[in-house]
């Protein structure tokens, strides 16, 4: 039987500071670029019984999986959601990023700079695409509905918008970036930042991985911008995610669920697909079927009841995803694998390398 973690609740006793995952990422261990090709990144293996670790490349993921084992993946496709506007009254310029679509012509929306956006504006996004600035939102956006209802606007999207990379990234985004942020599994539109544990995949070793018995179910979560926002609160239990929409669907809890009673592992790819499953089980150990929008935050002294392991990238100091990591391991083993990475001059950040624990 595979190890799986007793689930806890979040206790608002548990002072997890922000300083506990702190550490020095020189600027040269944070990757600008994908590897090429995508499964030749490196991959560090970390038992969590044993706190043992292999260094290898993503290619051989497949052997250190087990037949019957589920790799839980997120279809969604991230869309350009970044656009240079002008604000008809003015000629002034305007930054706008979709954040999510609220119906058939409204949507919300992050704008910079923000005091030069006032409800009744009118921003044009292109000769032909302009939005009417109806109303503020509680989080400094605004909403905004388009002049024209088009069930197709995301194809729009993909025409003029750019996507948005990571601010550490120091650089443009480039149009090879539309595909670059995209994964082999990516389906549904609708996230602004990319499901990064997932690019790894190339049609290949998803091939090799299916031929070895390895399950792949699809899940989606739509990521939002929040992803690059840092955390500014040094008690990391004040801190408040922002809500993202998900949906499993019931073929893929029935995969899961099967397999968790044949004692066989789930490994989330990604921090996206771990908030989501963790979102919708029952009791600790069922999935549910469900479609709705989670903030779950995972972080110690959390212990998930559904993923038994999990691949992610190796992130920036104080993210997210290494506090979700040291929900399979403590704060201080993290830390050392993060140092472990940098002495193994691993590569950092969204097209960074990989890590497996399990």
């Amino acid at each position: 039987m595979p190890h799986t973690h007793s689930m806890r609740p979040l206790l608002q006793r548990d002072k997890i500071r922000l300083q506990d995952y702190e550490f020095g990422l020189p600027g040269g261990n944070i990757a600008e670029y994908p590897s090429e090709p995508r499964d030749s990144c490196r991959l560090m293996v970390i038992e969590v019984e044993s706190g043992a670790t292999a260094h290898t490349t993503f290619r051989s993921l497949p052997d250190y999986l087990n037949p019957g084992d589920v790799l839980v993946v997120n279809d969604t496709r991230v869309f350009p959601a970044s656009f240079k506007t002008v604000k008809e009254e003015t000629g002034d310029r305007i930054d706008v990023l979709i954040v999510r679509n609220l119906n058939d012509k409204a949507w919300e929306v992050m704008v910079h700079p923000p005091r030069k956006v006032r409800i009744g504006n009118t921003l044009e996004f292109s000769d032909y695409l302009t939005c009417d600035v109806i109303d503020n939102t509680i989080s400094s956006g605004r909403v905004i509905q388009f002049h024209r209802s088009d069930p197709d606007i995301l194809a729009t999207f993909f025409q003029i918008g750019q996507v948005l990379l990571p601010p550490y990234l120091g650089r443009e985004p480039e149009p090879a970036d539309r595909e670059r942020m995209q994964s082999v599994f990516a389906e549904k539109p609708g996230s602004i930042s990319t499901p990064s544990a997932g690019l790894h995949f190339s049609e290949s070793l998803v091939d090799d991985l299916k031929s070895r018995g390895i399950l792949i179910v699809n899940i989606t979560l739509h990521l939002l911008q929040g992803h690059f926002e840092p955390i500014h609160v040094n008690e990391i239990s004040k801190y408040n995610m922002q809500s993202e929409q998900f949906q499993i669907t019931l073929e893929s809890c029935k995969v899961i669920n099967q397999a968790k009673q044949r004692g066989r592992r789930i490994i989330s790819v990604g921090a996206s697909v771990t908030r989501a499953l963790e979102s919708s089980h029952f009791n600790g150990e069922t999935c549910l079927a469900q479609e709705g929008w989670t903030d779950l935050f995972i972080y110690p002294p959390y212990r998930p009841g559904i993923t038994d392991g999990v691949i992610s990238n190796f992130n920036l100091p104080q993210s997210k995803t290494m506090m979700l990591q040291s929900a399979f391991l403590s704060a201080e083993d993290i830390r050392e694998v993060y140092h472990t990475a940098l002495r193994e001059n691993y590569r950092f950040g969204v097209f960074g390398d990989a890590a497996l624990f399990i």
